[in-house]
């Protein structure tokens, strides 16, 4: 394994893959893991898998835009890089299905097959009607191909506190604090199995369980959509990523931001 800076914080991270999370960088305090990552993979410093991790983000960002906020030292932030030359640019929402699925088989591991852990599309990842984690992942294009993909995780480990209710954490679903070294390794094989799977061309079966645990499918609820609330049905998620919805009898496909979930 090639750890580079503060060492001594991440030797007892011993992820039992081939190459995802290999070469660790650890950062203490950093603006963004997925920055960071990102000047690495432009100055040719990472080698395929390498996985950027900070205690503290100062400016973590979310999907669109959002900010992503977590206690610093309680939590895990980090990055892996990747290379997946092997995928077209126009399928890039198979290497976000691997990402959402492999937290939430490392979640599911935690917590048992709890019903109540789905993926909200496209990824974050909810415990019942409170978010555990998002996922923002940032491709690099060569042509039609994807040079390098950023994936840039944040789940809630042992924070107790937030000033959201619809934040929560394992220590919160749980009653226990987690050892964040060993998180992370479990993580990391999660991550590299499911990504293993997407090099394999395995695209069918990932789609399969993708819909197998994603947030209110095949449910009727209420949505908001252009200011106007609705009742519709999730029944899939179409090639290009967008949210597949059955209202009134039509079938509507919709972007981030093009549609609001209604509790």
């Amino acid at each position: 394994m090639n750890v580079t800076k503060y060492e001594k914080q991440v030797e007892a991270i011993y992820p039992q893959t081939l190459f995802t999370g290999q070469q660790l960088v650890w950062l203490p305090e950093c603006a963004s893991t997925n920055t960071e990552a990102h000047n690495l993979a432009v100055q040719n410093r990472a080698t395929d898998g390498c996985c950027v991790i900070t205690d503290k983000q100062t400016a973590g960002r979310g999907q669109r835009g959002n900010q992503w906020e977590a206690a610093p030292g309680e939590n895990l932030t980090l990055s892996v890089i990747w290379h997946p030359s092997f995928l077209p640019a126009a399928d890039q929402f198979q290497l976000s299905q691997v990402v959402a699925l492999a937290v939430h088989d490392w979640g599911s591991a935690l917590l048992g097959a709890d019903p109540a852990l789905r993926v909200k599309w496209p990824n974050d990842i909810f415990f019942g009607q409170q978010k555990l984690g998002g996922i923002l992942i940032e491709n690099t294009l060569n042509g039609s191909k994807i040079q390098y993909s950023i994936v840039g995780i944040g789940l809630n480990i042992n924070q107790r506190e937030f000033g959201v209710s619809t934040a929560t954490s394992l220590t919160c679903l749980t009653g226990r604090a987690y050892s964040l070294p060993t998180i992370v390794a479990r993580l990391l094989e999660c991550l590299e199995r499911r990504y293993l799977q997407l090099r394999a061309g395995r695209v069918g079966a990932l789609r399969a369980d993708y819909l197998r645990v994603l947030y209110r499918y095949q449910e009727e609820h209420s949505y908001e959509i252009e200011g106007r609330r609705v009742t519709g049905q999730i029944v899939g998620v179409d090639e290009h990523g967008r949210l597949a919805v059955a209202i009134g009898g039509h079938l509507r496909h919709f972007d981030l931001k093009e549609i609001k979930y209604v509790h």
